[in-house]
């Protein structure tokens, strides 16, 4: 099956500063796709090369095998940026009826309306009556509304309150279930750890790893044994225990580090150590994401 989206060899340079730097990927149907990294990385770069907002200065940039710009791809896209500029007098129904009608066959009215949550009330407020969250699911409906079969979301959730955010990725994973490819944005490494499938980290305008949450934490972090205590136990009798290659105390919580839980639960609990809320981790994408920032820093 032909990819959706190639890049290859792309590169971006503004002035003096290289923003993108020789990058080459491809996204296929009905994948989820994170582009992580910190501010200034290349992600939001890369990102408008895609929607053909900026061109790249070099390398080639494919959308269903033809340019960004071209009517065909415009067609078969949304995205939700950032800034979401629409007709102020306008109501959040009439904006979402305007840009329905801009697509020959849009997602219905009353599908946009359940898919972000908007309220009747919501719906007839005018548009610069919006709070920062309204204007944000009202960005994801315009987005939604053409039916389009690739979507890009640049950071969707800022701004969101937790319910938001909730119905937000709820969609995206039914979206997916219809076949649709999603390609998102964002500094929430968790949010991306729960709900893309594959991950891309970007950093200083480089790919440093591409794979699934699942890939690349196996591949950096290291399994532990979390657990609290009532009392001080002490890391140096921790440390002593056979399979136990570290450990550390973060955030009231003991983390004991080794590839071999049920053994060192074992020895753990033949010692009769005051311990509770026992959990067994493999650690964060952020984690992952630090120790590969770290190793490139280094070189």
């Amino acid at each position: 099956m032909e990819p959706k989206i190639v890049l290859s060899n792309v590169k971006k340079a503004f002035k003096n500063k290289t923003a993108v730097d020789t990058i080459s990927f491809s996204i296929h149907k009905g994948e989820v796709v994170a582009i992580l990294g910190a501010n200034g990385a290349g992600k939001t770069t890369t990102m408008m090369m895609m929607l053909g907002l900026l061109e790249p200065t070099s390398g080639t940039v494919q959308l269903f095998g033809k340019h960004p710009k071209e009517k065909y791809v415009r067609e078969r896209i949304g995205a939700m940026l950032q800034e979401v500029s629409v007709i102020d007098a306008l109501k959040v129904r009439e904006v979402i009826q305007l840009f329905r009608s801009y697509y020959t066959h849009p997602l219905s009215f009353e599908e946009l309306v359940d898919f972000t949550g908007f309220s009747k009330d919501e719906l007839q407020k005018r548009a610069n009556k919006l709070s920062g969250g309204q204007k944000r699911r009202l960005g994801f409906a315009l987005a939604l509304a053409g039916d389009p079969e690739v979507l890009f979301f640049d950071e969707p959730t800022v701004g969101l309150d937790v319910t938001s955010r909730k119905i937000f990725w709820d969609t995206v994973r039914e979206l997916k279930q219809r076949g649709k490819t999603v390609l998102f944005t964002t500094h929430y490494l968790q949010e991306a750890d729960d709900v893309a499938e594959r991950v891309i980290l970007f950093h200083e305008g480089k790919i440093i790893s591409d794979g699934t949450p699942k890939e690349i934490k196996t591949k950096l972090t290291k399994q532990s044994i979390s657990f609290t205590s009532d009392s001080t136990i002490g890391v140096e009798e921790l440390k002593e225990i056979p399979l136990v290659t570290g450990v550390f105390q973060k955030n009231e919580r003991t983390h004991v580090i080794t590839e071999h839980t049920d053994e060192v639960l074992g020895a753990l609990f033949a010692r009769n150590l005051p311990i509770r809320n026992i959990e067994i981790e493999r650690g964060r994408l952020e984690d992952a994401f630090e120790q590969l920032v770290d190793k490139r820093e280094v070189v």
